[in-house]
């Protein structure tokens, strides 16, 4: 990696989401929730302009990979975790969100030190859970400024479907890895053969 990467556009909006964080936080403890609910939708802005900056730019970089992601759970489990000690999301949606990112992170840590497996993007279900988190924060931090009926309504049933993403794509990432570690113990096998 270069360090150059870092002042590449797509990576410093990246930066930039995670810089947004505590100043969210730091509104949601005082009760100033349309300035956080300002900051978010920026911060979701800045999500999907560094994507396509990247793209359109070619700026696509291996500390993207990695960075966008990372800013991507520090703003949704911070989110997660600020609002249920708050008590506007119950706390058995964040302990789920929390054990299935902690799962994530340990066997994906594991298998790069045991085996070098590196590419773990995300898959479909990946980025619907993504999809449903942001909507969810969305309309919790809506209801807070509008308390109407079809609000609570937007909020419970996004609830639910981090629910259930949650774990869908946990289960769908287990499969992944066990048929990515037979893949390389299958090439090791042919290796072994062969040598």
């Amino acid at each position: 990696m270069r360090l150059s990467e870092i002042f590449t556009a797509p990576n410093q909006l990246t930066l930039l989401r995670m810089i947004f964080v505590p100043f969210i936080v730091i509104h949601l403890v005082s009760g100033h929730y349309f300035w956080a609910l300002t900051l978010f939708i920026l911060a979701g802005f800045s999500d999907g302009l560094d994507g396509l900056l990247a793209r359109t730019l070619k700026q696509q970089t291996l500390l993207g990979q990695y960075l966008d992601p990372i800013a991507d759970k520090l703003l949704l489990s911070t989110m997660f975790l600020i609002l249920s000690i708050l008590h506007k999301i119950p706390w058995k949606f964040t302990v789920l969100v929390f054990s299935r990112d902690i799962g994530i992170l340990a066997v994906g840590t594991l298998l790069f030190a045991v085996a070098g497996l590196r590419d773990f993007r995300p898959s479909i279900f990946g980025k619907a859970n993504t999809f449903a988190q942001v909507a969810a924060v969305f309309f919790v931090l809506l209801l807070q400024l509008y308390p109407l009926r079809w609000i609570w309504i937007a909020r419970l049933t996004l609830l639910r479907a981090v629910f259930a993403f949650t774990i869908i794509s946990a289960v769908h990432y287990a499969f992944l890895v066990s048929y990515r570690l037979r893949a390389l113990s299958g090439q090791a096998t042919t290796a072994n053969k062969t040598s």
